[in-house]
């Protein structure tokens, strides 16, 4: 297997009856999350999983696994990964789209060259936010041209363009 590549992560269940939300990082989730379909998970030891049913409740998706059947066993699988082999994803053309894992760990240097800590993790809300966490705690970097002007994942940094009081708090 090449690189795993997140596509999901288990959050908390929903009902009494092993349903769990799901945080989406696929742009696919309808085909990548169909009942029938087989989910390496990380850690390795709580799958693989397979979907049973899915289904979209305001705004949210629902999975439920095939053997988990209640709410204590749908609560195990919180916090899982839901993840796939990288080498099984084509590659994106455009040259700006990065998955979440090419960006975990990155070190991030100011344009000017300061130190600022290393990518945490990407938070996928109304925009994508760059959590950065650094010697004083952890910064949102939205994740957007202007601030984020150079991403070399080859070179292990990704270079930000703070606006003034953005670092304040790191």
């Amino acid at each position: 297997m090449s690189e795993p590549l997140a596509v999901g992560r288990i959050g908390r269940p929903h009902g009494i009856r092993g349903e769990v939300t799901i945080d989406v990082r696929t742009d696919d989730p309808d085909g990548r999350f169909a009942a029938g379909a087989r989910i390496a998970t990380d850690p390795a030891s709580a799958g693989p999983l397979t979907v049973e049913r899915a289904r979209w409740h305001s705004g949210r998706l629902l999975l439920r696994f095939s053997g988990v059947d209640d709410r204590d066993a749908a609560e195990d699988l919180r916090g899982t990964w839901l993840v796939v082999d990288s080498g099984d994803i084509p590659p994106s053309a455009d040259p700006d789209e990065y998955h979440d894992q090419q960006l975990i760990g990155l070190a991030v240097v100011t344009a000017g060259g300061a130190e600022v800590g290393e990518v945490a993790d990407i938070l996928h809300h109304g925009q994508d936010l760059l959590v950065v966490r650094g010697p004083g705690g952890e910064t949102l970097v939205p994740f957007v041209a202007a601030l984020v002007p150079e991403v070399d994942v080859p070179g292990g940094r990704l270079v930000i363009d703070p606006p003034p009081g953005l670092l304040d708090g790191s």
